[in-house]
């Protein structure tokens, strides 16, 4: 994701109405309009494809002191990429205002569902578990939504749940010294107890008890505590106080007690949820991985992309059986470089940058064959256990840990510097930075020693082919 300033707000189109922002987007129909901001349909004209994009203005913004909640929100979205949750495509602004480019989801809310009626229990099901996974994705990440209803959860065309509006949403780094939350949202239909006694809340507990309304009211049709007096129903939360219909299965009343449990200490976890016997039925878990800025799943990966399952045990191709699909020798070939590759890789015109490391990866280069290099990060991903994507020359590298930033994820890309020499660029995709540094220099850089040796012999000779490559492409010194 970008973060883009726009030299002009809007250009005029030969209509005279708004046209494109940024040169790509054209503004359809509102779909929704704030306090702060408005939402529009609009399209890429580069590609077709439909986005929303939310616009925001910076002078309400800067009075209603907003600045640091805009920041954390753009932070919360590009932690929490994921199939169930509405994602952001990139953030650009002018003068006056910010732009959010997002997934459009054309199904509109569940909210407009639900409305007409409760829904079948097969149906229901399906929604909860995809919320439960978006959920429990957002808490692996460090993030709380906090404001889980069903007006903020999308259908998109397959009927698939979408997770959106994180305006109100948390990060760990905002929990006080006692390890709990004390700013007092939600919608109060939705909102849990502890956070109404204003005591301080854990927002894992929160979002589990909002998870319970949601599947109440999708089951129901209405709301498990309801009254026109608002503190009554504040006092019907605090207590407990609703009732099953009779058309609710048994094991669906149990887990609906455990959801709905007014204590956050017995309350059922999101483990436990997944682990329910109601909850598992013809449940899968979501295996899935970023490419192009596209959502891919795991099993409908391309068969060029090899993979280390999740418990371990190999799937990813051998360099044989590679080559007998694609026929004996034909393994893709690198990109090459030119002149201005090289330049855009050094700081000004020092090449020595080529063979430097940074703090976010790392660039060398090799005589070693492709075949050798691609089975060399093979090999490290599988004794440290790291799922392994292969894509024509360019190699991703996915831990299994999950943390606040997501799992570590790296990058590696060959591209072609002469006939017998290669470029082998190394970066960090995702994940801690932290993490990233040990295992480059716990793993990786061990790991590519031999390649590194096979790169010393060369790399003088690289240098000097590539600087004067580049120096035949500029023009001369003006005298």
């Amino acid at each position: 994701m970008a973060f883009t300033s726009v030299p002009t707000a809007m250009k005029k189109d030969s209509n005279g109405g708004q046209g494109l922002i940024l040169g790509r987007y054209e503004l359809g129909k509102l779909l929704g309009h704030g306090a702060f901001a408005k939402v529009y349909q609009a399209y890429n004209v580069k590609s077709g494809d439909s986005v929303a994009i939310k616009v925001l203005d910076k002078e309400k913004i800067l009075k209603g002191g907003l600045i640091a909640h805009i920041k954390r929100e753009i932070s919360i979205l590009r932690r929490v990429r994921h199939p169930n949750i509405v994602q952001l495509f990139e953030v650009m602004a002018t003068k006056t205002k910010i732009y959010f480019v997002m997934e459009y989801v054309r199904g509109g809310e569940l909210f407009n569902k639900v409305s007409k009626g409760r829904l079948k229990e097969s149906v229901a099901r399906k929604y909860f578990q995809q919320l439960i996974s978006a959920v429990n994705f957002c808490h692996a990440r460090g993030v709380y939504h906090r404001d889980l209803k069903p007006e903020n959860l999308l259908l998109d065309d397959n009927g698939d749940l979408k997770v959106s509006d994180f305006g109100l949403s948390a990060v760990s780094d905002q929990i006080r010294q006692d390890g709990l939350f004390h700013t007092f949202c939600g919608t109060p239909a939705y909102v849990a107890p502890e956070v109404l006694g204003r005591k301080g809340y854990d927002a894992v507990k929160v979002d589990i008890w909002s998870c319970g309304v949601i599947l109440f009211v999708l089951m129901a049709g209405y709301l498990p505590f309801n009254d026109q007096n608002i503190m009554a129903m504040y006092k019907k939360i605090y207590r407990g106080e609703f009732r099953c219909p009779r058309w609710f299965s048994s094991e669906l009343v149990r887990l609906l007690m455990k959801l709905l449990d007014t204590n956050p200490e017995t309350r059922i976890t999101i483990p436990e949820i997944m682990e329910n016997r109601w909850f598992k039925k013809g449940f899968k878990h979501i295996r899935f991985y970023i490419e192009d800025d596209k959502f891919c799943s795991v099993e409908e990966a391309d068969d060029d992309v090899g993979s280390y399952a999740t418990d371990h045990s190999s799937m990813s191709e051998s360099e044989s059986e590679l080559d007998t699909r694609r026929g004996a020798g034909s393994l893709p070939r690198p990109a090459s470089l030119n002149a201005f590759d090289l330049i855009s890789f050094s700081p000004g015109f020092n090449l020595s940058g080529l063979f430097e490391e940074g703090g976010e990866g790392s660039r060398f280069v090799t005589g070693a064959p492709v075949s050798k290099i691609l089975s060399k990060l093979e090999e490290i991903a599988k004794v440290v256990r790291f799922t392994v994507r292969k894509k024509d020359c360019r190699v991703s590298l996915e831990g299994s840990r999950e943390g606040e930033k997501g799992p570590l994820t790296i990058a590696a890309e060959i591209f072609e510097l002469t006939p017998s020499l290669v470029v082998v660029e190394i970066k960090k995709k995702g994940g801690d930075r932290g993490e990233f540094e040990e295992f480059y220099n716990r793993e990786l850089k061990p790991g590519l020693e031999n390649l590194m040796e096979e790169e010393s012999q060369s790399t003088a000779s690289a240098a000097a082919a590539a600087a004067a490559t580049a120096d035949s492409c500029l023009p001369p010194d003006s005298e």
